[in-house]
């Protein structure tokens, strides 16, 4: 009845002029639900995790007994290698908490149930070791739990316990929860990779010919030196390919416009406390990129299992990352960690030879024959750029951020292709952390204990699709569509600025590894695309980043200066008004001022997070609250222009000899996959030099799309709730969001709350 009504109402927008009755009570909602003042809207909610059982297709039944025929044919030997058990659930009662991640006796009784072993305590402990482990709060389980996948050892069992081999006998693979693996995956991390590629290629660095890059004429180096590459930008994707290439003996200068992590750490402190703002070393610039002083997700949409992530994941884990990251369904760092793990990242890349130069800007590169020869630097402390240096270079990696709107200027004056590129762009929304506990969790908010008890601080993720269909519109605009949705979340965190420019607003979300704080924020954005920065008169390649900019000076406007932020509580986002007297307070540490951040986009966009916003309230009952506060504005969720490169050498197909790697260029959305680009740009690098001649992608697997992120695919694991009959490839095809680089903490399977 609830989906009839909806639908009545999207088929007719003027019936959202009353109050609509909220599905989780029986008043009415204490505001009305905001009218669509743009064309008509038909909304997709996608509630679905993979179809099961008797819902799925008959395409979908005919592949699963394939998959499932060619796993039994696979198991040679079932009594030699690893048996892989999934989906083992432990209610919290029977499970130590979240950060015990060892096999314990209640985890022992679900391995001994898959494998009809009459008494678990007998099973050793020794034979098992765990995966994976999250955490699953759906409300459709009776109970939450934690929810394992673990690797049985069979011959450490069998010499410990003969009596499991009848068990192992009758054991049989089943798709999704017991698989066979011939032989121990041993994660290994990128130094161990790159050091057997150099071992089983020894003659490679030792013969006496000169490098030449695959592509046009040859490009050679001579013989009694190692190329020289110069990467620009120590974020993810700059430390990682300045890791391969410096393990195959390239002679690599990182070339970085902000501060190491020490000095920059100090002039945050100054911008927090003096409201000193270091246009160049703050938030977003600076050793280990904007990532450094945010929530340090791990999170990722390119395949948390494949061997290209698990090389990134087991790096970190060498220097300096808890080993739960390998373990954790959800793993995250947080500032505190990731600020000594980036310092101990840099003192192995100058052990490695690699020259830092932090305090240094690229303002210019050095072309020769529509080649890139070298660079131009300054100071980056010296606005008047009267220090310039020519520096020459084989190479450039181009590995900036997507703040680094200066570089993207540069390029276009060397008619650089740039590619304008769909975003996103919002407020964020931040509770009362132990409000969405509670929402999350019901009786088991009390479990959290800021972040050290049995249960995991508690997150969500929502988004609404909203498509237009209207060809009757009177703005007389194409089919299109938006999805709002929610974006970085920040669970037990704090709200921070992101501006480069003082007379501009940008904010983020930050969070240490205990996820302590009293608050939860998220960004709440809704996509946007060149028809919306051809609405606003922004043309041409970087008409994102007018667009950008436009909001953010449009949210300083609205602070008042001295960076205070704009700030609105969600009623009265809701119902359009500002109510100065009844502010709750902030985590936003240089102070915020009522404003109506209801006028601050255009009428459709606000339109969009209005109507989203009451939808997620209909997931999260309270999650429209008065303690909740909207703060202004959340421009840079990802690049808004992509840098075109060729898929299989990684080089600009503009301009020789340059790089674009990373989220900067388009080709990233997060830590991680920031991370694997840059990795997979340093060998394609090091080939085209001819440091080695392996093939990675044996190691490592293909990468995505040369670099491109590809959209998501609904997963069992990605703990979703009932399918809906709506495609969800045509939605995602709607939204044009298929082939686009997304933010890792971009994930559109997720509209049920974990």
């Amino acid at each position: 009845m609830a989906a009839l009504e909806m639908s009545s109402l999207l088929q007719c927008p003027s019936k959202l002029l009353f109050p609509v009755r909220h599905p989780y009570f029986n008043s009415l909602l204490p505001y009305p639900t905001p009218r669509l003042l743009y064309p008509r809207r038909q909304t997709f909610q996608i509630f679905g995790a993979k179809r099961t059982g008797k819902r799925r297709y008959p395409s979908e039944k005919k592949k699963l007994k394939l998959k499932q025929k060619e796993a039994l044919s696979s198991v040679t030997n079932k009594f030699e290698g690893i048996w892989r058990l999934s989906k083992l659930a432990v209610s919290v009662q029977n499970d130590p908490g979240k950060d015990f991640l060892q096999v314990h006796n209640g985890l022992l009784q679900e391995i001994a149930k898959v494998l009809e072993f009459p008494v678990a305590s007998m099973l050793p402990e020794e034979a098992f070791s765990v995966v994976r482990k999250s955490f699953d709060a759906r409300k459709v389980l009776k109970e939450a739990k934690f929810v394992y996948t673990v690797d049985m050892d069979v011959n450490k069992l069998l010499s410990l316990e003969p009596r499991t081999y009848d068990f192992i006998s009758r054991l049989e693979p089943k798709v999704g929860l017991i698989e066979h693996i011939p032989c121990e995956q041993i994660g290994r991390d990128l130094m161990s990779i790159v050091r057997d590629f150099k071992d089983s290629n020894s003659g490679i660095l030792s013969r006496e010919q000169g490098h030449s890059i695959d592509s046009g004429d040859s490009h050679k180096c001579s013989k009694a030196r190692k190329p020289k590459i110069a990467v620009v930008g120590s974020g993810p994707s700059g430390l990682f390919a300045s890791l391969v290439l410096a393990e195959f003996g390239a002679d690599v200068t990182l070339i970085e416009r902000g501060q190491a992590v020490e000095r920059r750490g100090r002039d945050i402190g100054a911008l927090v406390v003096r409201r000193i703002l270091e246009s160049e070393s703050n938030f977003c610039f600076g050793e280990g990129g904007a990532g450094t002083w945010s929530d340090g997700k791990l999170v990722t949409r390119i395949g948390r299992n494949s061997n290209c992530v698990l090389a990134i994941m087991n790096t970190l884990v060498q220097f300096g990352a808890p080993k739960n990251i390998l373990i954790d369904g959800k793993p995250h760092l947080g500032t505190d960690r990731l600020v000594p793990l980036v310092r101990n990242f840099r003192q192995h890349l100058q052990l490695l030879g690699v020259d830092i130069k932090f305090g240094t800007r690229v303002d210019d590169l050095l072309v020769q024959n529509e080649r890139v020869v070298g660079v131009q630097v300054s100071d980056s402390t010296n606005k008047l750029q009267s220090d310039c240096k020519k520096l020459e270079f084989d190479a450039v990696i181009l590995a900036v951020g997507h703040s680094a709107r200066d570089i993207y200027q540069m390029l276009l004056s060397h008619n650089v292709d740039l590619v304008p590129k769909d975003f996103s762009v919002g407020l964020r929304v931040e509770h009362p952390q132990q409000l969405i506990n509670s929402i999350q969790y019901s009786g088991l908010a009390n479990e959290v204990c800021s972040g050290r008890g049995k249960v995991p601080v508690a997150d969500y993720k929502v988004v609404q699709y909203v498509s237009d269909e209207d060809e009757d519109s009177p703005f007389k605009l194409e089919s299109t569509s938006r999805s709002c949705y929610s974006f970085c979340m920040c669970p037990g965190g704090q709200v921070v600025l992101t501006s480069t420019n003082p007379s501009e607003i940008c904010i983020n979300g930050m969070s240490f590894s205990r996820r302590a704080s009293r608050w939860a924020n998220a960004a709440l954005v809704v996509t946007v695309s060149k028809r919306d920065f051809d609405m606003l008169n922004f043309h041409g390649p970087l008409a994102g980043v007018e667009f950008q900019r436009e909001f953010e000076r449009r949210a300083a406007i609205m602070g008042g200066g001295n960076f205070l932020v704009p700030v609105q509580t969600v009623t009265d986002f809701m119902e359009k008004k500002v109510s100065v007297t009844s502010m709750p307070p902030s985590s936003y540490r240089l102070g915020v001022k009522a404003a109506s951040l209801h006028e601050l986009f255009p009428l459709y966009m606000t339109d969009a997070l209005r109507y989203s916003i009451a939808m997620f309230d209909k997931e999260l009952p309270g999650f429209i609250s008065k303690e909740a506060l909207l703060h202004g504005v959340e421009t840079r969720t990802s690049s808004p222009i992509q840098i075109p490169r060729n898929s299989d050498t990684y080089e600009s197909t503009s301009l020789r000899g340059l790089y674009p790697v990373g989220e900067g260029a388009g080709y990233a959305g997060g830590i991680v996959s920031a991370a694997v680009d840059g990795m997979y740009t340093g060998f394609s690098v090091a080939k085209n030099f001819d440091l080695f001649r392996g093939d990675i992608e044996s190691v490592l697997g293909k990468a995505q799309s040369g670099g491109l992120v590809k959209a998501p695919k609904i997963k069992d694991d990605d703990r979703t709730s009932n399918a809906t009959p709506v495609s969800f490839r045509k939605c995602l095809k709607k939204s044009g969001s298929h082939g686009r680089a997304l933010p890792d903490d971009y994930k559109l399977d997720w509209l049920s709350i974990v």
